[in-house]
């Protein structure tokens, strides 16, 4: 981290991630993940997004990521029930002069995309896609991107190893990640059974899941 992670991170998203870590939201696990942040800055950079979609936008830090490594007309779509963890980091995305590219929407993520997808012009309209919300609507939250995001598009899935406990048996889980574990695993069993999609699962940070949209 200390070599290649730290140097590397945009002083607009280190101050955000001081700023998150200032308050209460900083001891969430949603709080910010600078290794994951490259990771998704780098992709963000390869497939050049025009429009990208966000489940679960917290403080901010990967929704400031993505506004910065993204082209100047990009937009993106933010979805997150509360808004007073996103006015800790809003101050930092007006700062950065990107504000004009997100399009906040404080909801729960289910109704927002299935009234998308009333709008028929909206599939495929979306080239990327980034979830790090609720786990047990994970799999309802795939089902709709996979008609959102356009084939060829990219949909990436945070926290998809929960700390490493899919791979232990329950008796070695603390009680108050069994149900995370549980719906971690079939997540990933899911994932991996579908044909619709090239997968990468990476141990990095509490696990990414990189989804390529192929049909």
């Amino acid at each position: 981290m200390e070599t290649t992670v730290y140097p590397r991170e945009p002083q607009v998203l280190k101050e955000l991630r001081d700023a998150t870590e200032k308050t209460n939201f900083g001891s969430s696990p949603m709080a910010a993940d600078p290794h994951a942040s490259q990771l998704m800055s780098m992709l963000l950079r390869m497939v050049n997004p025009k429009r990208t979609i966000e489940i679960g936008v917290y403080t901010g830090y990967s929704l400031l990521t993505t506004a910065l490594s993204t082209p100047p007309d990009a937009k993106i779509t933010a979805i997150d029930p509360e808004h007073a963890s996103y006015e800790i980091g809003l101050p930092f995305i007006i700062k950065a002069g990107i504000e004009q590219k997100i399009d906040f929407i404080q909801s729960q993520a289910l109704p927002v995309l299935d009234d998308l997808l009333l709008l028929q012009k909206e599939e495929g309209s979306f080239d990327f896609a980034f979830v790090d919300a609720d786990k047990q609507n994970y799999g309802n939250y795939h089902e709709r991107l996979m008609k959102l995001v356009k084939i060829g598009g990219v949909i990436v899935y945070d926290n998809t190893l929960w700390g490493g406990t899919v791979a232990k048996p329950d008796g070695e889980v603390p009680g108050c990640k069994r149900e995370g574990k549980v719906l971690a695993a079939e997540f990933n069993r899911r994932i991996a059974a579908d044909n619709r999609v090239e997968i990468c699962l990476l141990p990095l940070g509490d696990g990414i899941t990189i989804c390529r949209r192929i049909s």
